[in-house]
């Protein structure tokens, strides 16, 4: 007589099942901290936790986009790509963006506006390349359907079609203190900024 116990065997597929559960929760949990973390990062109260960008706020909250038709926009507005189907790039502008400000916060001293305007043409630039590269869909969830008065404007968004513009390129300077217009289309040529000619 053998003193072996007997083998038992699993049902198949028991433990695929338990696998296959505890990955599931894995990746909801991962989804609820990612849409959750990036709410978080992405009010205008974490943006000013920053003193740098303290200064931005307030020149947002002077501009006529403040206020207008009763909307109170905050960073993440113009900033953040919003909505489901742009996480992917909200979460980069977190990563990207945040870092990049975050180092300069923590190596500069922004006691003073100083130091800020000493970044401003870098910073816009940097942002009106980001916009143009997604077709300002941040500008274009608020501004929809676009009916520009007289007849320069509407012959200006008609280019918009034929000659691959978008917002950005031609509304610049509209919230922030005014810093050099740059042409986009060229600067993406180039790939290095290009100051707008004054008579353009």
């Amino acid at each position: 007589m053998s003193n072996e116990p007997p083998v038992t065997q699993s049902r198949p597929g028991k433990g695929r099942f338990g696998a296959a559960l505890a990955g599931a929760l894995v990746m909801l949990l991962l989804v609820v901290a990612v849409v959750g973390g990036e709410a978080a990062l992405s009010t205008t109260g974490f943006c000013t936790s920053c003193h740098s960008m303290s200064y931005p706020a307030e020149e947002l909250r002077e501009s006529s986009h403040y206020g207008a038709l009763g909307a109170d926009p905050g960073c993440k507005d113009c900033h953040i790509p919003q909505g489901m189907e742009n996480l992917h790039r909200a979460v980069w502008a977190h990563l990207a963006d945040g870092s990049r400000d975050l180092l300069a916060e923590l190596t500069r001293d922004y006691a003073g506006i100083e130091a800020f305007d000493e970044r401003r043409l870098e910073m816009a630039h940097r942002v009106r390349m980001q916009m143009k590269a997604q077709d300002s869909l941040t500008c274009r969830r608020c501004h929809s359907n676009p009916r520009p008065p007289g007849r320069s404007a509407k012959a200006a968004h008609a280019r918009m079609q034929s000659e691959g513009l978008t917002c950005i390129d031609c509304h610049q300077n509209l919230v922030h203190d005014e810093v050099e217009e740059t042409d986009l289309t060229a600067s993406l040529a180039r790939g290095s900024m290009v100051i707008r000619d004054s008579e353009d």
